[in-house]
């Protein structure tokens, strides 16, 4: 059991008594723990449980926000509705994935293949081929190999006209199209006209959605890393720990 932060427990204790509450979630290193294979990622059973619980509350709105691709995300967590999910950094909502227009397309036939030809022969790297873009990971490659192809990457084909590159833990996430965790966030809010916002994130590309939370949100980061959140948990077991207590508050609420 996680140690109370009194800091922490007054800001879900506020969020969870507002009148529309919007849950907004990473899922890897948040919900599921980190793993070497990307596919076995799964959500603890004690978060999954919380955010099944909390999405069926009157007035709250549980959305996972993710970097992985929108049919993959729904495979490795297991959520469907009420809980709805947000792809590719913002980029995929699951009421309409982005549609890409020809030259959308003829951008992401163009950088696939740089990429492919750029990895090949690339011991432990991996492209991830997403709707709007593609994805390089080099988590299992040798840290010179890792350093040296995302160098290429970055000076390459993310340096592109109408690329969008978005660095995240050993995986540098290429877009034809804008991605941003605080503008999905943010169209959220709107949406469901939400009074608060509790986001929850591990990884630099979360850092966009800290920075786009105002005055009565509540920002976790979960891990370590330098981050514009106002509180912090130690890894998903303690933010599973978290949401029960969040859950607890807005069932009182």
């Amino acid at each position: 059991m996680s140690e109370p932060q009194p800091g922490l427990d007054e800001a879900v204790r506020a969020v969870a008594g507002v009148p529309r509450l919007l849950v907004a979630l990473d899922f890897d290193g948040v919900l599921a723990p980190i793993v070497d294979v990307p596919s076995a990622a799964r959500p603890l059973p004690a978060a999954a449980a919380a955010v099944g619980a909390l999405a069926t509350l009157p007035d709250t709105t549980v959305v996972l926000v993710s970097g992985r691709g929108l049919a993959d995300l729904a495979a490795v967590s297991g959520f469907g509705s009420p809980i709805r999910l947000v792809g590719s950094h913002g980029s995929e909502f699951d009421d309409g994935a982005a549609v890409l227009d020809d030259r959308g397309r003829a951008r992401l036939d163009q950088l696939t293949a740089e990429l492919e030809e750029l990895v090949a022969g690339r011991p432990g790297v991996k492209l991830e081929h997403k709707p709007v873009g593609v994805a390089v990971h080099v988590r299992h490659a040798a840290p010179d190999v890792a350093e040296r192809v995302l160098a290429e990457v970055r000076d390459g084909p993310a340096a592109r006209a109408g690329i969008e590159a978005t660095p995240g833990k050993a995986v540098l996430d290429l877009s034809v199209v804008r991605m941003d965790k605080g503008a999905a966030v943010d169209v959220l809010r709107e949406r469901v006209k939400a009074d608060a916002v509790f986001f929850a994130g591990d990884d630099v590309t979360d850092e966009t959605a800290f920075a786009r939370l105002r005055p009565g949100d509540a920002g976790v980061k979960v891990g370590p890393g330098e981050t514009l959140a106002a509180h912090r948990v130690a890894g998903p077991q303690e933010f599973a720990e978290l949401l029960e207590r969040l859950l607890a508050a807005r069932t009182r609420a």
